[in-house]
């Protein structure tokens, strides 16, 4: 049963000085079989916020919905949006009651969170015991990421721009996608900037068959 639980996924989120940058692979694991080669891992939540997901697919699609709801009822009720920290505490807190949650079917799930609010742009790593680091430079998350990482730490420069980034997560992610076998057939970026949400690249991994 354990063997049947594993995921994978790689997911990058990069701090630029004009935005933060959100990339992942698109392939859907269950243990070694290929489930979906055009998984959604990066979502857009609103007009402010988007996020990365790994781990659980499920459990990760309840919780996008549960703060979906969540920030929109604070709208409503407050007549203003959450601010990055705010959403980013919300999604925490339904981590971490999520993880204690008695089930006979254990759930994880870890996000990277990108916002904006009046005050800038913002980078948050939701670890799945549902603890919340605000990020400066850069992170990921899966089974892929021990390669991203190695890309990040030689090639990330404080203070580069968003195109600059966009350039180094699909570099993370399609080096991930060389040498780990959990993710895989492409790559999506979203970049978040103080002018919006935008997602600006979705592309398919070439495939060469021998």
């Amino acid at each position: 049963m354990e063997e049947q639980l594993k995921t994978g996924t790689t997911t990058v989120g990069i701090a630029c000085k004009d935005g933060v940058v959100l990339a992942a692979d698109t392939r859907a694991t269950a243990g070694t079989m290929i489930v979906d080669k055009q998984a959604e891992k990066v979502h857009i939540l609103s007009d402010d916020f988007a996020c990365t997901i790994a781990g659980s697919v499920s459990e990760a699609q309840l919780l996008i919905k549960l703060v979906k709801a969540e920030l929109k009822l604070k709208e409503v009720r407050t007549n203003k949006s959450a601010s990055v920290k705010e959403a980013a505490n919300l999604l925490g807190g339904l981590l971490y009651s999520s993880l204690r949650r008695m089930s006979m079917f254990p759930c994880i799930a870890h996000f990277l969170l990108g916002g904006k609010d009046a005050s800038g742009v913002y980078l948050y790593d939701l670890f799945p015991d549902g603890s919340v680091t605000k990020i400066k430079d850069f992170v990921s998350s899966g089974s892929g990421s021990v390669f991203a990482y190695g890309v990040l730490e030689t090639q990330y420069k404080e203070g580069l721009s968003v195109e600059e980034g966009i350039k180094l997560a699909v570099r993370c992610v399609n080096t991930a996608l060389q040498r780990d076998s959990a993710s895989g057939n492409g790559v999506t970026v979203v970049v978040v900037t103080e002018l919006g949400i935008k997602k600006v690249l979705q592309k398919e991994a070439s495939i060469t068959l021998y």
